[in-house]
C-alpha cells in the first residue's frame, strides 16, 4: 500500500467529518506535513503525517517510528488556534502504533492514529482508544 493511497483515503475520510475547509496536502517530495486541514466551523487544524506499507514487519515498525518523529518535529504551540496531530498509517503499522504509542503521550500531544485498510477504509483512534487497547493487553 503506497503512501499516496493512505493520504488520499484519509483526505476523503476527513472531508466527510467536517474537516474540509482549507485542505492542503503536499506531494511525496515536499517538505512539511502530508495533510493540513482546517475544521469547517472552528479554528482548529489537523496536521497529519502519512506513511505507506513496508515490505516486512521491521519496515512497518520503522514507518511508525519515523512518522512519529516527523509529526513531533512539526508540532506548533501558542496562539489561539488549536492543532491536532495525526499519524496516517496502513492498518499493519497502525496496529503497532496502537500498542507502542503511550496513550498518555497521545492525550498530552492531541495525537491521533489513522488506520487505512486495503480498500481505503479509515479508522480514527484517539488517546481513549489507545488506552483501551493498551489496558486490555495487560
Amino acid at each position: 500500500m503506497k503512501e499516496e493511497f493512505v493520504k488520499n483515503s484519509i483526505i476523503k475520510y476527513l472531508s466527510r467529518k467536517e474537516w474540509g475547509t482549507n485542505l492542503q496536502f503536499g506531494g511525496l517530495r515536499e517538505r512539511g506535513v502530508d495533510i493540513k486541514v482546517r475544521h469547517n466551523r472552528y479554528p482548529r487544524y489537523f496536521l497529519i503525517e502519512c506513511k505507506g506499507q513496508g515490505v516486512g514487519r521491521g519496515s512497518n515498525e520503522v514507518a511508525f517510528v519515523y512518522s512519529l518523529g516527523q509529526i513531533i518535529s512539526r508540532m506548533k504551540s501558542g496562539g489561539t488556534t488549536r492543532y491536532y496531530y495525526g499519524l496516517g498509517l496502513p492498518e499493519i503499522s497502525a496496529k503497532i502504533a496502537l500498542r507502542r504509542l503511550p496513550w498518555q503521550v497521545a492525550k498530552k500531544l492531541l495525537l491521533y492514529v489513522f488506520s487505512c485498510d486495503e480498500k481505503g477504509n479509515v479508522k480514527q483512534f484517539s488517546w481513549q482508544d489507545l488506552k483501551e487497547v493498551q489496558e486490555f493487553k495487560k
